[in-house]
């Protein structure tokens, strides 16, 4: 036990101890939003990703392939990525998470090769574009902004569709009816909608409003 303790190196373990913070940090995010990969996965992916690069750096020295062991991960990070993906009518989910998932991947095995700045730098960078670049895209690219409603009504407050849809159309640059559906006494209708981003907040809050419907979602 002694003799195997005395393989550890002081660095190792301070890359541990980076790749712990990185993968606590990014994985806190997404606890925060309840996604199905959160902080104890992300956190466990980038260690995950930092101790098999320590491993295969230490395992290749002498033979000019440091690195056989480490291109494995990319290959089981594009598995947990496609794990987490899954598409619900019209609506696909999953993707930042699994973008957040192979980013801690890489992080870690920066942090593990010992480029630790570069790891620092791509964590901050990738906090910006998570937190930051939904503001470019509501305020600064409204034509990227295509959401699809789902709204549902009671069955007996059917004839006030087309009125509702019409309000909802005066928020967007752009609505169509693609999809409406009868079952349980409820009527949910899908529209498609380009709409500003500016004008996403006052639709929620014209929604929240409307006492005719039951329930709503993007």
């Amino acid at each position: 036990m002694i003799e195997y303790l005395d393989h550890i190196e002081m660095t190792d373990v301070y890359k541990a101890l980076f790749a712990l913070i990185a993968g606590l940090i990014l994985g806190y995010e997404r606890e925060m939003k309840d996604k199905s990969a959160g902080l104890k996965t992300i956190t466990i992916i980038c260690l995950g990703s930092a101790l098999f690069t320590i491993i295969s750096m230490k395992i290749g020295v002498g033979t000019n392939d440091p690195g056989r062991i480490a291109a494995n991960i990319i290959t089981g990070i594009g598995f947990l990525g496609a794990g987490v993906i899954f598409k619900s009518g019209f609506n696909v989910y999953g993707l930042t998470t699994a973008g957040i998932i192979w980013m801690s991947a890489a992080i870690g095995m920066a942090i593990g090769f010992g480029y630790v700045a570069l790891g620092g730098i791509f964590l901050i960078s990738s906090l910006l574009v998570i937190y930051i670049s939904k503001y470019f895209v509501y305020w600064l690219m409204p034509q990227h902004n295509s959401r699809v409603l789902k709204i549902s009504l009671p069955e007996e407050e059917a004839p006030a569709r087309n009125e509702i849809i019409e309000k909802i159309g005066s928020f967007a640059i752009h609505h169509s009816e693609i999809y409406i559906e009868k079952y349980d006494g409820k009527v949910e209708v899908t529209v498609e909608l380009q709409i500003h981003g500016k004008k996403i907040r006052l639709l929620e809050d014209y929604l929240l409003s409307e006492k005719k419907l039951s329930s709503f979602k993007f």
